[in-house]
């Protein structure tokens, strides 16, 4: 792929609206109501063992919630919650995450570090010399260690990127949801930035895999104005899916659910 060193084989199989037939994005970064990604959500059978394995490796806090435990974020790197769930993962799943590292010793830590807090080595056809580690947390969510010198993701923080199964439009939607800058968008391939730095978002183009019923990777969304929020996403080309206990279930223009709350 021509994106450099960004999108790799967990993904195997900007414009206005003249040219997207969406709205314009907002004037100016932070002058309206915007959406904030507090965290990306895993569906897990155990949740509290999960957010423990994280927050180990991130070196941060678990804060226990009704039916899971987010593993906090800040400013610049995103939040991870974990949701106990029976449901099982049927296909592949839609985003996975990259760890970035300073040396090859770094990167060499990383990965001791995941396998003792029981993580794995997976297979998913990559090459032995290839400069990046494929590992799977206790649940099985698929995480990336990548080699040092990666300058796409020179800037971001130790929890690097978010990358995920998705088209060139639902890159463009979460741009302009997020209000976060476009920072790739080369052959279909799409990634967004925080104006404050931090962790990226990709999405690698087709081929996009079909769903197979809901998916257990998803974000989840804060804003201090809900029912605004909501119009303006859907006039963006998310679909309102149902109330939540807490907020609003909907749907990017991929169909991938996502959550927004007051927050």
């Amino acid at each position: 792929m021509s994106r450099p060193d960004a999108f790799w084989l967990l993904h195997v199989g900007v414009t206005h609206a003249m040219e997207t037939g969406r709205p314009a994005r907002r004037p100016s970064y932070g002058a309206e109501v915007t959406s904030r990604l507090q965290a990306v959500t895993f569906d897990v059978a155990d949740a509290p063992a999960i957010a423990a394995f994280w927050a180990g490796l991130l070196d941060r806090d678990v804060l226990v919630e009704s039916g899971g435990a987010l593993v906090p974020g800040d400013e610049r790197q995103v939040g991870l919650r974990f949701v106990a769930s029976d449901t099982e993962q049927v296909g592949p799943r839609r985003l996975h995450l990259h760890l970035t590292s300073n040396s090859l010793e770094d990167q060499q830590r990383t990965v001791e570090t995941v396998l003792r807090l029981g993580g794995r080595h997976i297979e998913v056809g990559q090459a032995p010399d290839d400069p990046f580690v494929v590992l799977a947390d206790p649940g099985g969510n698929e995480l990336c260690v990548i080699a040092p010198g990666n300058n796409f993701l020179a800037d971001t923080g130790y929890l690097g990127e978010v990358t995920c199964d998705g088209t060139r439009d639902v890159g463009l939607f979460w741009r302009d949801a997020l209000a976060w800058p476009l920072v790739w968008d080369e052959n279909e391939e799409t990634a967004i930035h925080s104006p404050l730095g931090g962790t990226k978002v990709s999405w690698g183009g087709p081929p996009v895999e079909p769903k197979h019923g809901p998916n257990r990777q998803r974000f989840d969304l804060v804003t201090d104005d809900p029912r605004t929020e909501v119009e303006w996403l859907i006039s963006l080309g998310a679909i309102r899916l149902g109330d939540l206990a807490d907020g609003v279930e909907l749907a990017d223009p991929d169909g991938n659910e996502f959550s927004l709350q007051a927050g």
